[in-house]
């Protein structure tokens, strides 16, 4: 007999997977077969009880500024993780980390500069020796080295590369994406041929997909919940968050509007989303 408790780990994990990319909106859930179950529990188990720096790259350039979706998973992820003792440190390029750093921690990586990019990431990972590297919608680097957005757009000029540090990390890597492109998707090349995008080839220890990356934290914020017998996903507001990052200027990627939405999404979802992981966890009646 195995452990029960590891088996309803288990089996709760691969709830909250199903409820990550139950809306399919970009095709993430015929991507979830090519990942072995209980990549969520995994992953989440990366970041438990860490009081060390976990660095959360983040930000994926549209038009001239940032989008919504990645920003307010990170965020989230952060002041999570900073409530339960660790350091987190946003890392992201301009114009997003000059959006942040007067109210959380973060760490610049400059935005077109690849030449720079090992020593940029080595000099970081020297610097903060950290626990866990985290990609949260964060542009992953195609077969040619470049970064393109999901309508094809060659956006290399206006990218930083945090691909770097998810390489040449030598502690757990985790990243979270909903359409191929991004940190971590190298995991899944193969079943990425049937999506309309130019993949991305970076990989990582762990990959989570979802319908919207946002919603991704909330996956692993759900384990830390279990683990700490504490709500911590009722600290979530999404809406809050969205009207935070607006006022910096966000963007919807989808839509490219400055709006309170998320991929094309109103607020609603990803509050209902979160709604679904916390009746899974059973702090939801």
């Amino acid at each position: 007999m195995g452990n029960p408790m590891k088996q309803d780990l288990q089996q709760l994990s691969q709830t909250i997977e199903n409820i990550l990319v139950a809306r399919n909106l970009r095709g993430m859930q015929n991507i979830q077969p090519a990942l072995q179950p209980g990549y969520c529990l995994r992953a989440a188990n990366l970041l438990r009880d860490k009081t060390g720096y976990i660095l959360i790259g983040t930000g994926f350039p549209v038009v001239d500024t940032f989008e919504t979706d990645g920003p307010a998973g990170a965020i989230a992820l952060y002041e999570t993780l900073e409530y339960l003792g660790a350091k987190p440190v946003i890392v992201c390029g301009q114009p997003i980390v000059g959006a942040l750093s007067s109210k959380y921690r973060t760490h610049e990586i400059k935005v077109g500069q690849h030449d720079q990019r090992e020593h940029e990431a080595q000099q970081a990972l020297a610097h903060y020796n950290p626990d866990a590297v985290v990609a949260i919608e964060r542009p992953g680097q195609a077969a040619d080295g470049g970064y393109y957005n999901m309508r094809g757009e060659n956006i290399s000029l206006r990218t930083a590369c945090f691909d770097t540090f998810i390489k040449q990390a030598k502690c757990p890597t985790l990243a979270i994406g909903d359409g191929g492109n991004e940190i971590g998707m190298g995991k899944v090349t193969a079943a990425l041929q049937e999506l309309n995008i130019v993949p991305a080839v970076t990989s990582c220890d762990e990959l989570l997909v979802a319908d919207v990356s946002n919603w991704g934290a909330y996956g692993l914020i759900a384990f830390l919940s279990v683990w700490h017998n504490e709500d911590l996903l009722a600290r979530i507001d999404p809406e809050a968050m969205l009207a935070y990052l607006s006022g910096l200027g966000s963007v919807d990627g989808v839509t490219r509007l400055n709006e309170l939405t998320e991929d094309g999404l109103a607020p609603n979802e990803g509050i209902a989303v979160i709604a679904e992981i916390r009746q899974a966890i059973g702090f939801l009646n």
